[in-house]
């Protein structure tokens, strides 16, 4: 049996107010060719299916059209959970049809435990998956009155290592062939780097759990939420997949992947990893402003034709007209999304700040919260709890 484990999709991201559908239509047609090519019988989606809460109606027809085709396909079951930023809701709505063709979807922790954990059985070969979602805090804790910060984080860091236990015990339970045991996540996990496209996800330390935290019972822990593809903790059974498109600049110097496992003999016998081709190119130059104009010749697309997309950091002591930059790149087949000046890390008011940006969508709500503390002499680093708060407020709104 093969099983594929992938997360982040982020359907319907926009890189900068730029559409990203082009590369992410790529990626669903590569990855069903990849599915049929390498015999995959199980596909693992960790979360982050969608990019909002509230898809458009073109992700979403991207989403049930390729579940659709899949049945053609080699892959005779798939398991999605729900992201943090995905909508429960959404997600589950289409559920008891989806099950009918052998797709399984956990939006949202359950009431009961067992209505998380599937056993899959193909080719004679068995595995017990337990699809763990985004743990939001208010599926897991319930806060009381007057409990202080610290007492909110501890409980719910083991409300959630202790969702995972009960997981364990139920996968325990059912597991009558002593079958591989798989658990799906959806997390920050303690050592995981993060790219600038998730510092709006929550990275203190509320809530985090270290690869220490999981039940040894399970065989592989197939994670959600990061970016970059990496093993946690140095145990090579506890993944990120990453997410496949590129949805940052900070991402373009490494490679995105899938990863599957083969089981045979029940148990995980292999772990492999596969390179999802580029299917747009990504270009960051640093230095003056000619030395980026030089550049431009180099910048090429690839055998997917898609239009090059371009960050440019400019190494100047002082403000300059960057008409020229516009100008000069007007004969090139790219795109300049982004433009900034080396120099604007020195800025230290707001306001400043904001008259350099085209968009106030380009500042994050923790980077506006950071500099807002810098300018009134409040250290984060010896509060990093008020950070916490911060973030926690965050997420609450963005619930809403």
């Amino acid at each position: 049996m093969k099983i594929l484990h992938t997360a982040d999709w982020h359907l319907g991201h926009r890189l900068h107010e730029q559409s990203q559908i082009e590369e992410q239509t790529l990626f669903l047609s590569w990855i069903e060719n990849y599915i049929i090519d390498n015999n995959i019988d199980v596909l693992l989606i960790s979360g982050d299916i969608f990019d909002t809460g509230s898809p458009s109606n073109q992700s979403l027809e991207m989403y049930y059209s390729f579940l659709v085709r899949l049945k053609g396909t080699t892959c005779k079951s798939i398991i999605i959970t729900g992201g943090n930023h995905d909508s429960a809701g959404t997600l589950n709505a289409p559920k008891y049809l989806l099950d009918a063709l052998s797709i399984k979807v956990v939006g949202k922790a359950t009431e009961n435990i067992e209505d998380e954990v599937f056993e899959i059985e193909i080719n004679e070969e068995k595995v017990i998956i337990a699809a763990v979602p985004y743990l939001r805090d208010g599926d897991i804790r319930r806060a009381v009155a007057g409990e202080s910060f610290d007492e909110l984080t501890d409980k719910y860091k083991k409300a959630l290592i202790n969702h995972y236990k009960a997981s364990a015990e139920q996968c325990k339970l059912i597991n009558t062939t002593n079958a591989p045991v798989i658990a799906m996540g959806h997390l920050f996990a303690i050592g995981g780097s993060v790219s600038d496209s998730e510092q709006n996800i929550y990275v203190g330390t509320l809530g985090h759990i270290g690869a220490e935290d999981f039940p040894t019972y399970f065989d592989y822990i197939a994670l959600g939420h990061l970016h970059r593809p990496q093993i946690i903790g140095g145990n090579d059974k506890i993944r990120y997949s990453g997410s496949p498109h590129i949805l940052s600049f900070s991402e373009i110097n490494y490679d995105k992947k899938v990863i599957v496992l083969t089981i045979e003999d029940n148990k995980i016998s292999k772990i492999d990893s596969d390179v999802i081709p580029r299917f747009r190119e990504f270009y960051r130059l640093i230095g003056t402003m000619p030395e980026c104009i030089d550049e431009f010749p180099n910048i090429i697309s690839n055998t997917y034709k898609l239009t090059p997309w371009v960050e440019i950091v400019l190494k100047e002591d002082s403000t300059i007209n960057t008409n020229d930059l516009n100008t000069a790149a007007e004969q090139y087949s790219f795109e300049i999304l982004k433009m900034t000046l080396n120099n604007q890390r020195k800025i230290k008011g707001i306001e400043e700040l904001l008259e350099n940006t085209k968009t106030i969508k380009e500042l994050l709500p923790t980077e506006v919260f950071n500099l807002k503390c810098e300018e009134m002499g409040f250290d984060l680093e010896k509060r990093p709890e008020v950070l916490d708060a911060f973030n926690e407020i965050l997420q609450s709104v963005k619930k809403q």
